[in-house]
């Protein structure tokens, strides 16, 4: 196998970068995802145009609109920076005055209301988004509890929007379900702005009420780095107004836009469901290959917030197998290649194996680092820090960065 995949690697050894398998999905950290030949030809072709960029995120604003049924769109720098533009968004309107007086002069509606059990990191902490435009976190609730009186309390004469966050890192029960949510932030006349950075569904959230939605085009969109924001028209102009403000630091180059509305265009052509009976072949022949293990019991689970995907929770028992969970994800990570696993809950003793990102090949291949790795676990060496080091994992590289 590993001569069948060697071409695979000819970006990483011409730039000397470690070669990867990604079994983690759609982590900043790792790139986002990978791009189609499509996408990357749309990215570089207007590298060598001048374009009238107003025009340009005209054309964004139509592609969005045609998948997510939203009056407006535009694209942006990522998905964080598409809450800021949001939420400064609702504070300024379309007053130019207003955008420039931004993070200082918030105005007296300048709070943001968010239930606490969405107040999560994703490399960075939800919270910084708001604080970046000089609005006010109001979190409402207990973080495994909110109740509706809760909310109503909590919006007045300040609350300028209410942010509702869906991913993976939130919790997941004791919150208040979307459409709810949406339903009395509206009665009290309070936009709902929702951060779905990682979400397939691209029409739901409008049509529960969202009056803006922001997603990554460079996740499962498969687009170029970039975040897209829809909803209601004038929410929309007034996020792109930002640019003259706290936006201009979050700008987005034209490669982005026009790889970002190839992304959109492909996506209405995905095979969707030719996709997923591959990345189910992958995730059986990782159960078969760990099933193999005393000490291992692989499961196969749905995505938390509903995307249509499911990945392979792998389950082990520290005494039969030899190592721990946190362990065997180390040394999966140290392998050539190496193979990065989803570990965001290995004190639990599990870790996922996530098949969205994967190239031709690079199943099997993963399947053979699994096994080895598996078969050589009494011999790992168990290090003190292993979970420590998971938990800590997104701020080590960043502290030891050229160090």
């Amino acid at each position: 196998m590993a001569g069948e995949t060697d071409g695979m690697w000819s970006w990483h050894d011409t730039h000397n970068c470690s070669r990867l398998i990604n079994v983690s999905g759609t982590m900043t950290s790792l790139g986002g995802s990978i791009t189609s030949p499509a996408v990357q030809e749309e990215t570089a072709a207007i590298m060598g145009e001048f374009v009238n960029m107003h025009e340009l995120q005209a054309h964004a604003s139509r592609a969005i609109c045609d998948l997510t049924g939203a009056e407006a769109g535009c694209v942006t720098a990522s998905a964080s920076a598409g809450i800021s533009l949001a939420i400064a968004a609702s504070m300024t309107g379309l007053n130019p005055g207003r955008v420039e007086a931004l993070p200082k002069d918030p105005g007296e509606k300048n709070e943001v209301i968010v239930q606490l059990g969405h107040l999560c990191g994703y490399g960075a902490p939800v919270s910084q988004a708001v604080d970046l435009t000089g609005a006010t976190v109001r979190p409402v609730g207990q973080s495994t509890h909110v109740m509706d009186y809760q909310l109503e309390s909590a919006l007045n004469e300040k609350t300028a929007a209410a942010l509702y966050v869906v991913s993976h890192h939130v919790v997941h029960y004791g919150q208040i379900p979307f459409a709810r949510f949406a339903e009395i932030c509206h009665r009290a006349n309070v936009p709902v702005i929702v951060d779905a950075a990682s979400e397939y569904d691209l029409t739901g959230f409008i049509d529960q009420g969202a009056d803006i939605v922001i997603y990554s085009g460079h996740k499962f969109l498969g687009g170029p780095t970039s975040g897209l924001i829809a909803g209601r028209r004038d929410l929309v102009r007034a996020a792109y107004l930002q640019n003259m403000g706290i936006g201009r630091g979050m700008k987005v180059g034209k490669e982005s836009i026009a790889g970002a509305i190839a992304a959109l265009r492909q996506w209405q052509r995905r095979d969707h469901e030719g996709i997923r009976r591959q990345e189910r072949a992958a995730l059986e022949l990782w159960q078969k290959t760990l099933s193999a293990f005393a000490g291992i019991d692989p499961v196969i689970v749905p995505d938390p917030t509903g995307n249509p995907l499911e990945r392979l929770q792998v389950h082990i028992d520290a005494q039969k197998l030899g190592a721990s969970a946190a362990t065997v994800a180390r040394a999966l990570g140290e392998q050539e290649p190496r193979l990065i696993v989803r570990n965001h809950e290995v004190e639990l003793g599990y870790f996922q194996l996530d098949p969205c990102n994967l190239k031709p090949g690079q199943a099997e291949l993963a399947a053979e680092i699994l096994g080895k790795v598996c078969a050589e676990a009494g011999k790992l060496e168990e290090r003190a820090d292993d979970y420590h080091a998971a938990r800590n994992g997104g701020v080590d590289p960043y502290l030891n960065w050229l160090s």
